[in-house]
């Protein structure tokens, strides 16, 4: 193995960590921000990554994508607000503590197939779960940035924390 349990959900926590930091920093017309008008407001990114670590990780466990527990999901954080969102965010580092730190090695090293071409679970997780997180939460900030939040830097990006003041 690569990574140990211990280290992916260390990996998972730390990304909800982020993105929880992430939104503290969505304020007024940001929420409903989007670049583009087919492209997702600042909110409907924030309910996609809020959804999709445990769905997919549902996914990942039992080697099949599940449309309707999607659907369901969906609907759910569709309803929610910021501090809704964050609620159910603030939830999740435990949530994937017991439920990778469930599997067996075994089961993270057998093969299924989901989107793409077959590989093991452990592979799933990387790049599906934590590829989605990085992917997504740089989008978030790239929106904050396009919103004027011109003092959020790398480290507001990588480490979930605003950067020390120079001194």
């Amino acid at each position: 193995m690569v990574l140990s349990k211990d280290e992916l959900v260390g990996l998972l926590t730390h990304e909800v960590n982020v993105l929880r930091h992430l939104i503290t920093k969505i304020d007024g017309d940001a929420v409903n921000f989007r670049p583009t008008e087919k492209q997702r407001s600042s909110i409907e990114l924030v309910r996609y990554l809020v959804l999709q670590g445990p769905v997919l990780t549902q996914a990942i466990k039992a080697g099949a994508f599940d449309g309707p527990a999607w659907g369901a999901a969906q609907a759910e954080v569709d309803a929610m607000d910021l501090a809704g969102l964050d609620a159910k965010l603030a939830a999740q580092p435990a949530w994937f503590a017991e439920h990778v730190g469930a599997m067996t090695d075994d089961e993270l090293r057998g093969v299924i197939q989901l989107f793409g071409p077959p590989g093991t679970r452990g592979l799933h997780f990387v790049s599906l779960v934590l590829a989605n997180y990085a992917a997504y939460r740089t989008q978030l900030f790239c929106y904050l940035k396009l919103c004027g939040r011109t003092e959020l830097t790398t480290s507001n990006l990588w480490r979930g924390m605003d950067a020390p003041p120079k001194a």
